[in-house]
């Protein structure tokens, strides 16, 4: 079968042409409408996801006297159900009186005690990490102002653009900024050792 522009096919899409482009077939009303019908669903979909949930909450209190919360009957036996409208507190209440006073020689908290000359051994070891990152953060700082400073003589070729220019410029006197930040953050952790 030849096709030539005389063949019915030829002019139902021509027609079907000429309608759209004359304004029969309004498609923007068409899409409108079904945006809106789907914007009803999303809407009414959030609706029914958005339904309070309710479970049975139960509070249990064991021989030691810790409580636990749970919301699985088969844990739940010999639990207290709670009521939905009571509040659940999640907050640890004042310790027992169970504990025992420290004694005199213990350090607070049953934390371990350290000697004196345990704790001056652990202080100059400390201060002799402390000096060397000193060290290393200053070396890092004269080497990071050397490179804003050469960084801001030359402008590279693919910085036609001066925003280009203040933007690796600013880098580099973050960095400056960062090294000072971690000086000043060492000095003081020097200070407080004895």
């Amino acid at each position: 079968m030849k096709k030539d522009g005389n063949s019915p096919s030829f002019f139902i899409v021509t027609a079907q042409v000429r309608a759209l482009h004359s304004g029969c077939f309004d498609t923007n009303r068409q899409v409108n409408h079904m945006l809106r019908g789907l914007v009803r669903l999303l809407i009414a979909a959030g609706t029914l996801l958005a339904l309070p949930v309710c479970a049975d909450v139960f509070k249990c209190v064991d021989g030691d006297g810790h409580v636990t919360y749970t919301n699985d009957k088969a844990n739940a036996r010999g639990c207290k159900l709670l009521s939905s409208e009571m509040p659940v507190s999640s907050v640890p209440g004042p310790a027992s009186s169970s504990h025992k006073p420290a004694s005199a020689g213990a350090s607070p908290g049953g934390f371990p005690s350290v000697s004196g000359d345990q704790q001056k051994a652990r202080d100059s070891e400390r201060r002799r990490i402390l000096e060397a990152e000193l060290d290393a953060e200053n070396k890092s700082l004269d080497e990071a102002r050397k490179a804003l400073a050469e960084g801001e003589a030359v402008r590279l070729g693919d910085e036609r653009n001066y925003q280009k220019y203040l933007e690796r410029i600013q880098g580099l006197k973050d960095n400056v900024a960062l090294h000072e930040r971690n000086i000043d953050a060492l000095r003081k952790e020097l200070s407080k050792l004895p």
